[in-house]
């Protein structure tokens, strides 16, 4: 099955292996499947990969723009990609894959955040700005994105 898109971490060699390993994994999803990819470090870090199937990166750019049409932010994009997604592990690597199809019929359907989860999520957020010496932003961050356009856009990387 073709690639639709891929994104790979920024500012680094592409590591051929990597790469081998990500067009592997994503011949055995089917299509409109966004996959997001973790290999982790011997030194504690990890380098971050983003995969679309075919036609999942048209569908993730058109999931986004209606999410954030919609005022849905970063709690929501939690939940919704919670309730679909599946995570696997092949030794050190993390896959996280998301079918888009429900997805955007959660987002079309106007599925949000609870409000415990929500409260949890802003507290977390706080606390972190606070070790920090930040001042915590009001509110929660804007939708993280399932699509190439708003996860390529800078700050995301």
């Amino acid at each position: 099955m073709p690639i639709a898109h891929l994104l790979h971490p920024a500012g680094s060699n592409v590591k051929p292996l990597e790469r081998a390993v990500v067009h592997e994994v994503l011949d055995d999803f089917g299509p409109e499947t966004y996959l997001g990819f973790a290999f982790y470090r011997p030194d504690g870090g990890c380098n971050l990969w983003h995969g679309w199937t075919e036609g999942a990166d048209d569908l993730g750019d058109q999931v986004d723009r209606l999410a954030l049409a919609s005022g849905l932010d970063c709690g929501d994009w939690l939940n919704i990609g919670n309730l679909h997604s599946t995570v696997t592990h092949r030794g050190r690597i993390r896959i996280e894959a998301y079918p888009l199809r429900p997805i955007l019929a959660d987002v079309q359907a106007g599925v949000r955040c609870p409000e415990d989860r929500r409260a949890g999520l802003r507290r977390l957020l706080e606390c972190a700005a606070e070790q920090t010496g930040q001042t915590p932003v009001p509110g929660l961050p804007r939708w993280v994105g399932f699509g190439p356009v708003l996860l390529n856009r800078k700050g995301n990387r």
